[in-house]
């Protein structure tokens, strides 16, 4: 399981770096996942529908709104921590299956061993590069597909191009959506490049995120909602307005400003997002 570096915090050497399960002082039975001092994930194993970090809230209330309430829905997550989202859409669209790609195994093992998700939730997690995963799977297998997948603090390059991209919508079903966790900081330009990226595939999208962070004051996280149909951005605007720290919904003509000239990624250019300022994600040990 890992050494214990204090009472109950759980420490280990993972395939990708230091990972620690740390218990939340305030909600017992919550627990976050540190990635070599980063915050990965938080998980509340009594309550898998309460979201503590913004950006996961806003990925939660796409998957909220791009179908029915209660619809099961098929969606591949590409990124797996401690399997927040999977575990959230276990509860709130019972009947669902998600399918988790998460590259580091030790990892896994130690989510499984750790944090364990129910038995009954229809939740596979495969030991694999997310890509390559992608590549290989049937054309219009899935409703929506999740993509929060970070080497340390950065998306991996690979992620980051339109040829990934196009094999996104190759695996997504006509009506299907996908949803992105962006991290970037001032001057946005990786933000700003992959929505000119996901576009050319996905034309239709919004982005959602703190007003800062699309001003360009602070680095932080941006979620794109991009398919073939218009997204729900009303509901969107209503659900980030109302959130604990409330966000901002781009679309349309805004989002296009926003994106401006942004050149499209292609592999034979593709770097990793933009990494966080230092000591952004510094924790006391």
């Amino acid at each position: 399981m890992g050494r214990r570096r204090d009472a109950d915090r759980v420490v280990a050497r993972v395939d990708t770096g230091e990972a620690e399960l740390v218990p939340d002082p305030d909600r017992p039975g919550s627990w976050t996942l540190l990635l070599d001092g980063a915050p990965q994930s938080h998980v509340d194993l009594t309550d898998p529908t309460h979201l503590e970090f913004e950006y996961v809230r806003r990925l939660a209330a796409a998957l909220d709104l791009v179908a029915p309430a209660g619809v099961p829905l098929r969606v591949l997550h590409l990124g797996g921590g401690a399997l927040t989202l999977p575990r959230y859409l276990a509860a709130s669209r019972p009947g669902s299956t998600s399918r988790v790609v998460e590259v580091d195994g030790a990892l896994v093992e130690l989510v499984r061993r750790g944090m364990p998700w129910p038995a009954q939730a229809r939740i596979r997690v495969r030991v694999a590069d997310a890509r390559e995963v992608v590549a290989s799977t049937p054309d219009a297998a899935y409703d929506v597909i999740v993509a929060d997948v970070f080497a340390g603090a950065r998306t991996p390059a690979h992620l980051t191009s339109v040829e990934y991209a196009a094999e996104v919508a190759r695996v997504l079903r006509p009506d299907g959506w996908y949803l992105a966790n962006l991290a970037d900081g001032p001057p946005l330009r990786y933000a700003r490049a992959q929505v000119a990226t996901v576009r050319t595939v996905l034309p239709r999208a919004c982005l959602v995120a703190d007003a800062a962070v699309l001003r360009g004051r602070r680095y932080g996280n941006l979620v794109l909602v991009a398919g073939r149909d218009e997204p729900p951005v009303a509901a969107l605007t209503r659900r980030a307005a109302g959130d604990w720290f409330p966000g901002r919904v781009l679309a349309g003509a805004e989002l296009d400003r926003f994106v401006g000239g942004a050149t499209v990624v292609r592999d034979a250019g593709a770097t990793p997002s933009t990494p966080p300022p230092p000591g952004l994600f510094s924790v006391r040990r």
